[in-house]
């Protein structure tokens, strides 16, 4: 086989590599050839900038959410897989972002009042920081105090704060939050209780919040209660 015919093949080849079309042995005996090759090294990169090109000036379209149920459903039918709860849904949705973003807007608000300790904390955020509520239980007034460091509700809705247990999945509506950018929320002993190692979130509510006891826009922001 000429030379030639050889770069066409691996040409071919590094294309398939690209697009994960190569499988098992094959790929593996590819793999073991980049590590050798710098000639099909640059073939791989020739590939990759060439399939970049292509998608650049292409805005990103997010399929519905039903998708991935659907797509589950008719590939996994057999399999049964296992309730997740809100608690577990929420806490995977607390990223390194949030917590990150948390630490630097929460210290400049605890530091504000430094009469009182606080009992708890949360720091209750977006995951693109576009809402920020710096949240404090002080025990000795029962009261938690809420300071809105960044976002509002949106028009015509209403932002609705929630604690949910550790170990429940049921959240329990603490109120809908005002217009003002501080507000104290009193505090029943046992929800005081059910604070620990608990988490709160914020929903887009309708005016007057909720009409179901429950969730029924989408969580805007979560943040974990944690003990001072």
């Amino acid at each position: 086989m000429s030379q030639q015919g050889d770069h066409n093949d691996d040409a071919a080849l590094a294309g398939e590599y690209v697009l994960h079309l190569l499988e098992g042995d094959e790929r593996a005996a590819f793999e073991a050839r980049l590590a050798l090759e710098p000639a099909l090294r640059d073939l791989v990169r020739d590939w990759d900038e060439s399939f970049v090109a292509m998608a650049e000036g292409i805005a990103p379209v997010a399929p519905p959410g039903s998708v991935k149920d659907e797509l589950n459903a008719a590939l996994f039918q057999d399999t049964v897989k296992p309730k997740r709860s809100l608690w577990s849904l929420l806490v995977g949705g607390v990223t390194v972002a949030v917590i990150v973003v948390g630490a630097v807007l929460l210290t400049p608000v605890l530091m504000q009042n430094p009469s009182f300790d606080p009992t708890f904390t949360a720091n209750v955020v977006a995951d693109d920081g576009t809402l920020v509520v710096a949240a404090r239980f002080i025990a000795e007034t029962g009261a938690l105090e809420l300071t809105r460091e960044a976002g509002a509700a949106r028009s015509g809705r209403v932002l609705e704060l929630w604690l949910i247990a550790e170990g429940t999945d049921t959240p329990v509506s603490l109120g809908v939050l005002p217009a003002e950018v501080e507000t104290q929320i009193d505090v029943s002993p046992d929800i005081a209780e059910r604070l620990v190692n608990g988490l709160l979130a914020i929903s887009d509510e309708p005016p007057g919040g909720s009409p179901t006891g429950a969730p029924t826009g989408e969580v805007l922001a979560v943040g974990p209660v944690t003990s001072t």
